[in-house]
């Protein structure tokens, strides 16, 4: 397939936010679903990495855009060590509820509302029992804390986060799927891309029924055309596409007489193969649901087995770390495909998505893939690895893949000048 050149214009970059996005929306989507579905405290559900350029807040999420298109999160509460502002005898403001339950808690002794029940904290824990006493004209009362109270700290209210809201406060089921979902995510975004694209532009037919005929082949000398329906072979007749295949493959420098319908006429033609016994033609298209979600798996899996073996051959050095690519790659390719039109815009989403469904899923820590192995040995061993371990473990592998992205960037743009 020829590609036409990379053209650097505001399509390609339209075009590279837009694919970039959708991979990284699903992916999110993925984990934000099954996190809230278990009962996680997400904090921010983003979309790019960097400032916020955008920011709205529904319930108990806040909804980011960031400046840079490349990566986004879902903020769970309790994957990093929560925020922890309150110390033992400073002053702070309490606003309570109608079941006199402290509702909002203020750190900030200047910016104290005139109606906030000022004291000095003496104990609280708001992670388990959600308690809280404090010395209020030298005698100390104890209050229950509401499970969604907010803590007003710098000006900005942050929802505490009781243990059974916390990402580590559920099953090892639950945080599995929390994980496991944003790969998930992908491959079925490839699924509906391939889907789609089968929809608008057609699927595979199941039928012997000619596609585009490549000028010089057998099937162009013999005057067959596109849309073609082959029904029978030396009086044959067949059953499906792969049918017709198994016969021209065993025909080798045969001459056939092929029984072919065109536009509602039946006529015979004679068809000289060459010494493989192929038509040189494209397999016909059709459109359908059930065909568009049949080239949806098709492909899916298809290019999931393509991606596997390439990885294989990296790990048995057929393949190199010069020949991957980065975000740089990304965009060249992006750009190429939307100028290729619609139909390759889709296929590369799919295949992209793929791409990142399984690259997340390496062992590799600070990935998707890294964070279950640390589930998985939960599991087996009966208790958690020292979350402190853990995180150090996750830090080093991110300092390492942050390396990896660089080189296969320099890389790409070494292959651009």
């Amino acid at each position: 397939m020829q590609l036409p050149p990379v053209e650097f214009n505001f399509v390609s970059i339209l075009a590279f936010v837009i694919v970039f996005g959708l991979l990284v929306f699903f992916h999110e989507l993925g984990h934000f679903l099954l996190a809230k579905r278990a009962g996680i405290l997400c904090r921010e559900f983003a979309l790019g990495m960097g400032p916020k350029i955008f920011s709205y807040k529904k319930n108990e999420t806040e909804y980011t855009v960031r400046l840079l298109p490349i990566g986004g999160m879902v903020r769970m509460a309790g994957e990093d060590p929560e925020l922890e502002v309150l110390r033992s005898h400073m002053d702070v403001g309490l606003e309570f509820n109608e079941a006199n339950q402290i509702s909002k808690i203020y750190t900030d002794r200047n910016k104290f509302p005139m109606h906030a029940t000022v004291g000095a904290l003496m104990r609280h824990d708001l992670v388990h029992h959600l308690k809280m006493s404090i010395e209020i004209a030298g005698d100390v009362m104890e209050y229950d804390v509401h499970p969604k109270a907010n803590m007003i700290v710098e000006g900005k209210e942050v929802q505490i986060a009781p243990y059974d809201r916390q990402f580590q406060g559920k099953t090892v089921g639950q945080r599995f799927w929390a994980i496991f979902a944003g790969p998930a995510a992908n491959f079925i975004l490839a699924f509906v891309a391939f889907m789609v694209g089968a929809m608008l532009f057609g699927a595979p037919s199941d039928k012997a029924l000619i596609g585009e005929v490549m000028p010089g082949g057998p099937a162009y000398e013999a005057g067959l055309q596109m849309g073609d329906k082959i029904l029978a072979i030396d009086g044959t007749p067949l059953k499906d596409w792969d049918h017709m295949v198994s016969i021209l493959g065993a025909s080798a420098n045969k001459k056939l007489e092929m029984k072919i319908e065109r536009d509602g006429s039946q006529m015979v033609v004679p068809v000289q193969l060459g010494e493989k016994g192929l038509l040189n033609v494209y397999q016909g298209t059709e459109k359908s649901l059930w065909l568009s979600m049949k080239a949806g798996y098709d492909q899916t899996a298809r290019f999931t087995g393509m991606i596997f073996s390439s990885l294989g051959m990296l790990f048995t050095g057929e393949v190199g770390v010069k020949d991957l690519s980065g975000p740089a790659g990304i965009f060249t390719m992006t750009s190429q495909m939307a100028q290729g039109g619609l139909s390759m815009l889709i296929t590369w989403t799919g295949f992209l998505s793929i791409n990142l469904g399984i690259f997340n899923l390496l062992p590799i820590p600070a990935l998707d893939g890294g964070r279950l192995i640390f589930i998985g040995v939960e599991a087996v061993r009966g208790k958690p690895i020292d979350p402190r371990k853990e995180g150090m473990v996750h830090v080093i592998g991110f300092a390492l893949l942050m390396m990896l992205i660089l080189i296969v960037t320099w890389n790409d743009i070494q292959r651009l000048l």
